[in-house]
């Protein structure tokens, strides 16, 4: 018998998206909302600033390592600790955090993301695709 606490969720990437609660910013409206209020509230100036933005996601990458070992139980003194949706939204934090990091490095985070994704895409999946 399987243990469903230490099994991945099946892939539901065919399933139809869940749409956005009406009023929600969209997904670079949201980075540059947390920039603005991460720069008003920053504690460091110039490169020293600039480091801590870029290891804050070092920092994420851990805790989604920490939720993935808690998941599956492998720390045998703490057992299982933590679910695959706690390894989702862990996820979901390296990604904001490097979208974040990204605009800290330019004003135009979203064409630089769409361009280099689609440099990924070209090279991973053919210029066909």
């Amino acid at each position: 018998m399987t243990d469903q606490r230490t099994t991945p969720p099946a892939d539901t990437s065919d399933s139809p998206d869940t749409p956005d609660a009406p009023d929600a910013p969209d997904l670079w409206t949201s980075v540059e909302d947390l920039w603005t209020w991460l720069d008003a509230n920053r504690r460091h100036e110039g490169e020293t600033g600039l480091v801590l933005r870029m290891l804050k996601l070092t920092e994420e990458v851990g805790e989604v390592a920490q939720a993935v070992i808690g998941a599956t139980g492998q720390n045998p003194r703490k057992g299982v600790t933590h679910t695959w949706e706690d390894v989702q939204g862990e996820l979901c934090d390296v990604v904001i955090t490097a979208l974040v990091a990204l605009r800290t490095l330019t004003p135009d985070a979203a064409g630089v993301f769409e361009a280099h994704l689609e440099a990924v895409r070209k090279r991973s999946l053919g210029p066909s695709a």
